[in-house]
């Protein structure tokens, strides 16, 4: 018969090994409540603690270490709130500002007074900010800065003078507007200039003709970052530029001056404004380069009014000062001229037109002497010469007259030449039968000597002639010809004594083609020669 193990026998009752700590036996097998292992109770409980932990970590959102140790996050929100500040954060939605963390850093520890004074240092800085704004004119910043200095509790009488500024500014700011929609009217209906006073209306009539630029500029002077005034500017300065130019085209050199004068109080800078000065500047160079060729053909009256309107255009232009100078001179020299002929009249006319158009020209002092000292011949002549000695003079003056004429002394040596002798005897017998031939005679003289000479290529010799014909009779048309025939033929004999390496000589003709006529064919190309030649930069 087969035998049981030990610990299967009937009746016998044995422990067993049970693995999980326990130890089971007929005892253990008795039906009732189970218990559960200590080892299992153990980790049970631990689970839970962890779960209570995890929930409450959710729940208060707050790190455990800050729950144990507070002062560690306070000193954290003062540290951030520090930085904030520095970096000019002074609020924040999101609760990055100074203010907000200087805040919950008191809430945290209300006895701490860094986080007091951390808020009171946000307050100043938020007035500094405002201070700022205020002056870029950025009121909607400081508006803002104002309201955080107030809600931090600055000093009264701090927040109080930067809120009356901004409300000041905001009050500026809606008549700015205001302004800026007259501007934007008057350049829609094309009133880009305030009209001449008395022109426009009392009432709304009366603002609606204000003009767009002004309005722009005041517009400006307010708020000078405003945009659209200094796009409309702009606009209307460029209308206006552009009437100046037509203005300008028709030939009224004063209104387009006056124009461009009004456009650069407005804005110089403006791109179209350069080359609207450009076309006013050659517009005025013509016009003295005009009164030049006047002056030189003897048109003296035309003359005058060109030189006389540069300078009510331009006061500062020498050039016009100068040109009327020379008109003066010339009427000077007519009424010398006059004076020697003993015609008093024709003498104090030039002398009076010398006088308005440069008084302190030397040459009207000498002209008056010339006519005083005429007066006082005459006066002499007439009073203590015998009537048959004056005959008898006058007859010797136009011996010594004619010849001069044969030398060539027409001008030259003063005292002796053919003019002087003729001076002479007209003092004597101003209306002589005799004397009036001789001064008809000399007139054809000078002119066929000027003719003969330029011929000869006798320049020098040709200046004098010309001179001669120029003081016997100022008037002649045939002198700006001559002239400027004159003034080409120095350009031709300078130019080929420069080329020989005169230098010195082409100096001399320089001088003399650009005294008889200014604008001479030729004479810029031959000044820029003799200038390198010279040495001188042009």
């Amino acid at each position: 018969m087969k035998r049981e193990p030990p610990h299967l026998r009937p009746g016998r009752i044995e422990p067993t090994a049970d693995w999980s700590g326990t130890i089971e036996g007929p005892a253990a097998r008795v039906p009732g409540p189970a218990v559960a292992p200590a080892g299992a109770r153990v980790w049970r409980w631990l689970a839970a603690l962890l779960l209570v932990m995890a929930g409450a970590v959710v729940l208060l959102r707050q790190p455990i270490s800050e729950r144990l140790w507070p002062d560690t996050r306070v000193q954290q929100l003062l540290q951030q709130g520090e930085e904030a500040l520095a970096r000019g954060v002074l609020t924040a939605a999101d609760g990055s500002g100074a203010r907000q963390r200087f805040e919950a850093a008191q809430a945290l520890d209300e006895d701490r007074s860094e986080a007091r004074d951390g808020l009171a240092r946000v307050g100043q800085q938020a007035l500094a900010q405002a201070s700022s704004a205020l002056g870029q004119g950025d009121l909607e910043r400081a508006r803002a800065a104002v309201s955080l200095a107030q809600a931090l509790q600055v000093p009264r009488a701090q927040s109080d003078a930067l809120d009356q500024a901004l409300r000041a500014q905001e009050s500026d700011r809606a008549g700015v507007a205001r302004l800026l929609q007259q501007a934007l009217q008057a350049h829609g209906a094309g009133l880009l200039d305030d009209p001449p006073p008395g022109a426009a209306a009392d009432g709304e009539v009366g603002a609606v003709m204000r003009g767009a630029l002004p309005l722009f500029g005041e517009v400006l002077e307010l708020d000078p970052g405003n945009d659209t005034a200094l796009e409309g500017r702009e606009d209307a300065l460029a209308e206006w530029l552009q009437r100046a130019r037509r203005v300008l085209a028709a030939g009224d050199l004063a209104g387009a001056a006056a124009m461009i004068e009004r456009a650069r109080l407005f804005d110089p800078g403006h791109i179209d404004f350069p080359d609207t000065q450009a076309l006013l500047t050659r517009a005025l160079d013509q016009r003295l380069r005009a009164a030049e060729r006047d002056l030189a053909r003897g048109r003296l009256e035309s003359a005058r009014d060109g030189f006389a309107g540069l300078r009510a255009l331009v006061p500062e232009i020498p050039e016009a000062a100068q040109g009327l100078a020379q008109v003066a001179t010339a009427y000077a020299a007519r009424a010398a001229r006059h004076a020697g002929e003993f015609e008093f009249d024709q003498a104090e006319s030039m002398l009076a037109l010398a006088r308005d158009t440069a008084p302190g020209v030397a040459a009207v002092g000498a002209a008056e002497r010339a006519l005083a000292a005429a007066r006082q011949s005459q006066a002499r002549l007439g009073s203590r010469v015998p009537a048959a000695q004056r005959q008898q003079r006058v007859q010797v003056l136009l011996q010594e007259m004619a010849r001069a004429e044969a030398r060539g002394d027409w001008i030259l040596p003063p005292g002796d030449s053919a003019f002087d002798k003729l001076r002479a005897a007209q003092a004597l017998l101003p209306q002589h039968p005799t004397v009036r031939r001789a001064a008809a005679r000399l007139l054809p003289a000078t002119r066929a000597c000027f003719e003969d000479e330029m011929r000869a290529n006798r320049i020098a010799r040709a200046r004098g002639c010309h001179d001669a014909w120029r003081a016997l009779d100022p008037g002649d048309a045939a002198l700006a010809d001559a002239r400027t025939r004159l003034a080409q033929k120095w350009v031709a004999v300078g130019t080929e004594q420069l080329g020989a390496g005169d230098v010195a000589f082409a100096r001399r003709a320089l001088g003399e083609a650009r005294a008889l006529d200014a604008s001479a064919p030729g004479l810029s190309a031959f000044e820029q020669r003799v200038r390198t030649a010279s040495g001188v930069e042009p």
